[in-house]
């Protein structure tokens, strides 16, 4: 494989002014998303192998539990696999908000302020690296929620902030009150919508992209085949637009795509369509989720992997001239 940096020092870039691992890691799936969860134990030792392989960039969210039946099952999870390096690292944490618990807390700060303060005690931290709005609401003007991050920002509880699964005209609503540290929204090959105007807003605006979903829950690292089953419970895959039976087999020509660009490379074909938006944006940081130790530290390994600029024009020209089958999109 063909290395940026050794092993344990992976490169960094930074989320406006907050620097972070190159790639980093979102930990939704030891409590939600891809069927049975494994062991707390299993969790945490993922986590810390994560970091000591040289991630810093942690991503959870107070809604993440199994089935969605409860609050906050994922925060502590990783509050306690980081609680020993809290200072070496950077955690990322969501909140849902309605209208309905603003009117009870009296304003848009008062509500945002006590979901935070729950998010810190089941972190076991003094504060967030990046705070984010998981999903915006009619009911809530996403002005005041900058106001709110903004004074949150001033207080020492949040470095700084970020909105998820949203589209222009509402970062920039936000940008204009409260500058945004990062978007996070779906991104990888087979979802490239954000490169219209999301990415090139970021990158006029200096605000970090956050891709969640850069493998397509899998598709792109070749291991799903038109005969994978996936769990009953509890797993997105189910549903992702790209995973039908049909769509898998329209989407094998990028597969193939991947797997010569993988063999050339001697890496995964998950690190080349990593590694790919890598090369194309400096201001996007990929959190690969995974609940299996070693599919962790193989997307962490995305970052010794380096495209030319001869290889990263091929892939891309190749890649513009196959039909993405299954479409689900970034704002929902």
């Amino acid at each position: 494989m063909e290395r940026k940096e050794a092993k344990g020092t992976m490169k960094k870039r930074k989320l406006r002014e907050i620097e972070v691992s190159e790639v980093g890691m979102g930990c939704m799936a030891f409590s939600h998303g891809y069927g049975k969860i494994p062991p707390e134990s299993y969790s945490i030792e993922a986590i810390r192998n994560a970091y000591e392989h040289g991630c810093t960039f942690f991503d959870t969210a107070e809604v993440y539990s199994p089935g969605l039946s409860g609050i906050g099952h994922n925060e502590r999870i990783v509050g306690k696999a980081l609680r020993d390096v809290r200072d070496q690292v950077v955690i990322g944490t969501k909140l849902f908000l309605d209208g309905a618990e603003v009117r009870r807390e009296g304003s848009v700060y008062g509500a945002v302020r006590r979901h935070l303060e729950d998010s810190l005690d089941r972190l076991g931290t003094d504060r967030v690296d990046i705070y984010y709005l998981h999903r915006t609401s009619s009911s809530v003007r996403i002005e005041k929620v900058a106001e709110a991050m903004g004074r949150l920002a001033e207080e020492g509880l949040i470095r700084g902030w970020g909105l998820s699964q949203v589209d222009v005209d509402v970062i920039d609503r936000a940008q204009n009150v409260t500058p945004l540290t990062a978007i996070q929204n779906i991104y990888s090959m087979v979802e490239r919508d954000m490169e219209k105007a999301v990415i090139p807003y970021c990158l006029e605006h200096n605000i970090g992209v956050v891709p969640f979903s850069p493998i397509a829950s899998g598709l792109l690292s070749g291991k799903i085949t038109p005969d994978t089953k996936f769990e009953k419970y509890d797993d997105v895959r189910n549903w992702v637009p790209q995973l039908s039976r049909r769509n898998i087999e329209g989407n094998q020509p990028i597969i193939d795509l991947l797997g010569e660009y993988a063999d050339m490379k001697h890496a995964t074909r998950a690190q080349i369509s990593l590694e790919w938006m890598l090369h194309k944006y400096p201001n996007v940081v990929p959190i690969p989720g995974s609940k299996n130790k070693e599919r962790i530290i193989e997307n962490l390994e995305a970052s010794e992997v380096e495209l030319t600029r001869e290889e990263f024009d091929s892939l891309e020209t190749a890649l513009g001239q196959c039909k993405v089958y299954g479409h689900r999109g970034f704002t929902r």
